[in-house]
């Protein structure tokens, strides 16, 4: 039997308050009284006393040491089973060669049953986490990082700094594919994107102005859509498009769910794919090659990200600096049926 440690997030005897408690009777945050748990810097003697007097009134004690656990935690939100299968599979590759075990958390399924996600974490005190979601709060990572728990983000949605993170390079994928279909002849060309406060999304847009403008072809914001990352969404903007007066002849999509909805909004407005509407996707998740025809998109290497993260969380772990707090995978351009010249 493997003893289990107390933890330096919740050390409950004699069933009393949780950490949440404590610090709401002290007047504190959750991580400052994680730091004082730890012995760590960063809170003031009078806090620390009266933290410590609540916390010795409870029960807690702090731990006598690191308790030693061979994990790592992967956090997801919503991804796509294919993607996260990808991802998983690169943070275990790595993980292998230390030894380590690899742990999932479902984060959405946990806020659907209204359970909290960092506790358990907490009490798990896994090496280090790799996230692949938008959940972070400040007092998330003040409580992970005052429990000496580095974090590695995957391809963020938002600003995360100073918190280390890997992606691939959103821009360049995006400038590929516009530059794939202007190479084609297309010059009317449609833009869905995914929300405006994705940094991703963001960096897909700014890398398909960017095409045009190498070109000289104008950016017409009419045919500009901005959505979220789903077939529904691909569809419904996707008629929004085709339907004008003058339709787009290619359409570049956020992501592949996207371009999977463009075909069908193609099929219920009469058009061909790629006879007479073009279609770009981006992630080639595995679904792209059985489209039909067969999706164009570009390909983000999840294998590669998240070995790399794992390789960056435990480089943490170990109290080596990064040299760089962003880790930028090359995205590529996979061509396959859905693209041709326009036919007007």
């Amino acid at each position: 039997m493997i003893e289990q440690r107390p933890s330096a997030a919740r050390v409950r005897w004699r069933g009393e308050l949780s950490v949440a408690e404590i610090a709401q009777l002290a007047g504190v945050s959750q991580p400052t009284v994680s730091k004082v748990l730890n012995g760590r810097a960063g809170v003031g003697d009078d806090t620390r006393r009266r933290v410590e007097s609540l916390l010795r009134e409870h029960g807690y004690r702090r731990p006598a040491g690191p308790p030693g656990t061979t994990g790592v935690e992967v956090l997801l939100s919503g991804m796509l089973s294919y993607i996260a299968l990808e991802v998983v599979r690169g943070i275990e590759d790595v993980a292998a060669t230390r030894d380590l075990t690899v742990s999932l958390t479902d984060i959405r399924r946990r806020a659907a049953a209204g359970q909290s996600w960092i506790e358990p974490l907490l009490v798990r005190r896994p090496v280090g986490v790799v996230a692949g979601f938008a959940g972070f709060t400040a007092e998330h990572l003040d409580l992970l990082d005052a429990n000496d728990i580095p974090v590695v983000t995957l391809d963020p949605i938002g600003d995360v700094y100073p918190v280390p993170s890997v992606g691939s390079n959103n821009w360049s994928g995006a400038l590929a594919a516009t530059r794939h279909l202007l190479g084609l002849g297309h010059r009317r060309i449609g833009v869905i994107t995914g929300p405006v406060k994705d940094l991703s999304a963001r960096a897909r847009l700014d890398g398909f102005r960017a095409g045009l403008d190498a070109a000289d072809v104008p950016f017409d914001e009419r045919l500009r859509r901005s959505g979220v990352f789903t077939f529904e969404d691909g569809r419904d903007l996707g008629l929004d498009l085709l339907r004008r007066p003058e339709p787009p002849t290619a359409v570049v999509c956020g992501d592949d769910l996207q371009a999977l909805g463009v075909y069908e909004a193609a099929r219920l407005c009469g058009l061909r794919i790629p006879d007479e509407l073009s279609v770009v996707g981006f992630d080639d998740i595995e679904q792209c090659a059985w489209a039909g025809p067969p999706l164009t998109t570009v390909h983000q290497p999840f294998a590669e990200m998240g070995a790399a993260a794992a390789r960056l969380v435990l480089a943490l772990a170990a109290g080596e600096r990064p040299a760089q707090s962003r880790v930028e995978l090359g995205a590529a351009l996979v061509v396959r049926g859905s693209t041709a010249p326009p036919a007007r």
